[in-house]
């Protein structure tokens, strides 16, 4: 068969026609509402937290449990409350190949009763003490601190009703967050166990029948469902309303109201302060006797002028309140909606999730807003530090050998950091400057021949030749003697202060 020769094909982009439409431009992806990006620069913050959070578990005796962000939907349901605005509005539930019901968790308590009453804690010595970290989901309206993925740290008890244990745990986060350097006020209160909390609904029900229609839509089926959650509500209307409802503390049992008389003993004898609130109630059904809450006290920054256009740009549902909400957040009014964290006592839920009766108290807190308060409060919590050591190359060959040098200081305890992509010297001293290192170390085709390194000292500038060798060591005097030369000058200035 003859050879035909063959044109080669040229490409051609395919133009819409009329039963065609053209494609639209790809959308670049954007954030999900009511998320947020923990970027590079905040992460000392959430470091921070998470080493207070373990140095507080350390002190008083609790271990770390890790629970699945994935439950039953069942688990929540019988624990929260079906009848909670959680269950009703905020879980995220979706069926998964086999049919079954599942959800991301929307708070910490839950999955680790469930994780007790697995693994046979009950047979450990009681009380079994236990906490957690990590992210939580809610589909929540996105707010200043609140999104919904959020993140919670979180102290449970389980296993023993002595009201020694609650005042315990109320000192112990107390102190956790006076200890970061904020000013709280510590909210208790005792909402009684499930019998004498039946005459006080009734009372509290009757009050609000004869005002229903002063309250808000969400109310009127709690009215009916849930009365205690009235007490919860953020609404302005219902919170004035709120002000001369009953009070829990003057329908508790004999038995409830002595717990309450002890732990309050208890936190007086620790000499921790604290406001009786009695008409504090938490949003989830499992509580009973003692509830309480951290709240931030009162903060009036210095008021920064905002840009009129910027103010109009704000969105009143909440749709930009991510980054937005943090750029400009506001002073912090004591209340219930700007709480740092609350916990209370559970002692029916092990029970009432098959487990044998195991009483407990618990306690979360919210980390998105303890760093919202941390900067807007200033508060200082140190900065990372900076590495040591820079080391920086001329050249490919020399690229190698530093890349094995950064190795060997490396395994040898050195904090160093490098820039082997960039060729030029400029670019990486930029970077050794930016880094605030003290020493950088310097190899180009020179050193790489006599086999020496050059070390720079960044605060002076002076710049020396050392073996190839022996740069372990001068490292280690040069650090050391770095650290003494600091230390005088600070001494210096103290001196020149007092004089």
């Amino acid at each position: 068969m003859p050879y035909k020769s063959r044109e080669k094909s040229k490409i051609i982009p395919n133009k819409p026609t009329e039963d065609q439409p053209q494609e639209k431009s790809k959308k670049t992806p954007q954030l999900l509402r009511g998320m947020k990006d923990i970027l590079p620069e905040d992460q000392h913050y959430w470091d921070f937290i998470s080493r207070r959070v373990d140095a507080t578990a350390k002190t008083f005796g609790f271990g770390r449990i890790v629970t699945p962000v994935l439950e039953e939907t069942s688990l929540f349901v019988r624990s929260v409350g079906k009848e909670t605005d959680i269950i009703e509005k905020e879980m995220y539930t979706l069926d998964d190949k086999h049919g079954s019901s599942i959800s991301l968790r929307p708070e910490g308590t839950a999955g680790v009763v469930r994780a007790y009453i697995e693994h046979g804690m009950l047979n450990r010595p009681q009380p079994v003490k236990m906490f957690y970290y990590g992210p939580f989901f809610r589909h929540d309206r996105p707010q200043a601190g609140r999104y919904r993925q959020f993140h919670q740290f979180g102290f449970e008890i389980i296993g023993d009703k002595h009201p020694v244990l609650d005042a315990q745990m109320l000192m112990m986060t107390y102190v956790f967050y006076q200890e970061i350097g904020l000013p709280i006020s510590l909210q208790v209160n005792s909402v009684g166990h499930p019998e004498c909390r039946e005459d006080y609904k009734k009372v509290l029900v009757d009050y609000y029948k004869k005002r229903k229609n002063s309250l808000c839509e969400d109310c009127k089926n709690r009215l009916q469902k849930n009365p205690l959650r009235l007490l919860d509500c953020k609404e302005s209307d219902c919170q004035v309303l709120m002000q001369d409802a009953p009070q829990t503390v003057d329908y508790l049992c004999e038995e409830c109201n002595e717990h309450f008389v002890s732990v309050l003993e208890h936190l007086d004898g620790l000499e921790v302060p604290y406001v009786l609130n009695p008409r504090l109630v938490r949003g989830l059904d499992y509580y009973s006797n003692t509830a309480f809450e951290i709240w931030p006290e009162v903060y009036n920054p210095v008021e920064e002028d905002k840009d009129e256009d910027e103010e109009n740009k704000e969105d009143k549902d909440g749709e930009n309140a991510n980054e937005e909400t943090e750029k400009n957040i506001e002073p912090v009014k004591p209340s219930s909606q700007s709480a740092l964290g609350g916990g209370g006592r559970y002692d029916y839920l092990v029970e009432e999730l098959g487990g044998q009766p195991a009483p407990a108290i618990g306690f979360a807190g919210g980390i998105e807003r303890l760093i919202n308060e941390i900067k807007m409060r200033h508060i200082d919590i140190g900065q990372p530090t900076p590495p040591d050591i820079f080391v920086a190359q001329l050249g490919d060959e020399a690229r190698k050998k530093i890349l094995k040098l950064f190795s060997e200081l490396r395994k040898s305890g050195f904090q160093i950091a490098e820039s082997f992509s960039k060729n030029g010297l400029k670019p990486q001293m930029e970077m050794a400057n930016k880094l605030g290192v003290k020493f950088t170390i310097i190899l180009g085709q020179k050193e790489l021949i006599d086999g020496t390194l050059l070390i720079r000292d960044m605060e002076s500038g002076l710049q020396e030749t050392v073996d190839y060798d022996t740069i372990k060591d001068e490292l280690k005097k040069r650090l050391a003697n770095h650290g003494v030369r600091k230390n005088s000058r600070s001494t210096n200035r103290s001196s020149d202060n007092l004089s």
